[in-house]
């Protein structure tokens, strides 16, 4: 089943409790908190607040969106992002795989980065909470047989699936299968030819978005799609974003 919810810091200028009722208002079930604005690294105080307003909402926390850097952050800070998730109720901590490219990182600095996060996934499952990894350019995961590598290495490792900029529908269908079962989380926006820069509306993409959906609800998984760079920071784009999310998600 999809679940659709919302990356918080989509809207960074919004406090939690606006984010709260804004997911809630549109339908959405889920958001992600991030760690820069929303819910900040060591502040237990706001986690467990946001934790709160979720619930009582009716939605649930995603997970948290932390901005650790395997194998190029201070290792001592993870127990603060991982403090934080455990505060916000977070089954998933996301992190980055690194700060270079599949094709731009020497051996001795993969395994560093490989051995970071299964430092931190080991840390993490003392707690219940798994590790997941962005789907980014500039990281371990900008190439889907580096990422598969990387999963294979690090088995605790989740995959937070998107799209590359300007993205072919037979290429993210393939990198969708390859992640599945384990994939469990998709940040979904549509993009122009100019990438991050040209924002449209996820409507512009159905051509993607229906066959992507359609094979994440292809089991019995529960799989969270979540809104992330909607047009212009635009309220009214989001809301129109999340009416489509959530017909395609009904229907197909």
């Amino acid at each position: 089943m999809i679940v659709p919810g919302l990356v918080s810091v989509t809207f960074r200028q919004l406090s939690v409790p606006e984010i709260v009722r804004l997911t809630a208002d549109t339908g959405l079930k889920a958001v992600t908190w991030g760690g820069d604005v929303h819910v900040p690294v060591g502040d237990l105080a706001a986690a467990e607040r946001a934790r709160t307003l979720t619930a009582d909402a009716g939605l649930v926390v995603e997970g948290y969106g932390s901005y650790y850097k395997a194998g190029d952050s201070d290792p001592a800070s993870f127990a603060d992002a991982l403090r934080t998730a455990v505060a916000l109720g977070a089954p998933t901590i996301r992190v980055w795989a690194g700060v270079a490219g599949s094709a731009d990182i020497d051996p001795r600095q993969r395994d560093a980065v490989t051995e970071d996060l299964r430092r931190c996934a080991e840390l993490a499952a003392v707690h219940g909470v798994r590790v997941a990894v962005e789907y980014h350019v500039e990281t371990l995961t900008d190439d889907i047989d580096s990422a598969t590598r990387l999963f294979d290495d690090v088995d605790a490792l989740v995959p937070y699936w998107q799209p590359k900029e300007t993205p072919e529908v037979d290429a993210c269908l393939k990198e969708v299968r390859s992640l599945l079962p384990r994939l469990r989380t998709v940040h979904a926006f549509s993009w122009g030819p100019d990438g991050f820069t040209e924002r449209l509306p996820l409507a512009a993409r159905a051509d993607l978005w229906r066959p992507v959906l359609a094979e994440l609800g292809s089991d019995d998984q529960d799989r969270f799609v979540l809104l992330e760079f909607v047009v212009e920071d635009s309220l009214e784009a989001f809301r129109a974003d999340a009416s489509a999310l959530l017909e395609w998600s009904t229907v197909d």
